[in-house]
């Protein structure tokens, strides 16, 4: 099943654009997150991984094991900033892991293979 887009690619792309320029404000930063999550999971389809960027966004990805209720088993979660540092590349995902500025639990918990976007 195709992922559904909220964020026009269009509008994605930009907001994603203005943030690597830097200053980009809060609806900007949540823009681009947002649409960063939903290349993620266009990319890597399935139900396997949770990401969470908060309080701008979450979603689900990689195929495997499907997750219904409580905690998922495999989570990603970030910053906003660390996280489109991570999806454009600016930031490796062993080095964010490294530093603890991403946490990552589970079996299925590493992006290393999806990231750069």
């Amino acid at each position: 099943m195709a992922t559904r887009r909220r964020i026009d690619i269009a509008e994605g792309s930009a907001a994603l654009t203005a943030w690597r320029a830097g200053g980009a404000p809060r609806t900007v930063t949540a823009t681009a997150v947002r649409y960063t999550l939903e290349e993620l999971a266009a990319r890597a389809p399935g139900n396997s991984v949770e990401v969470r960027v908060p309080p701008f966004g979450v979603t689900q990805c990689i195929a495997g094991p499907r997750h219904t209720r409580g905690t998922p088993p495999n989570v990603v979660e970030c910053d906003a900033a660390t996280w489109l540092a991570l999806v454009t590349g600016a930031l490796a995902w062993a080095d964010a892991v490294e530093r603890g500025v991403v946490a990552a639990s589970g079996l299925r918990a590493d992006l290393s293979e999806q990231l750069p976007l």
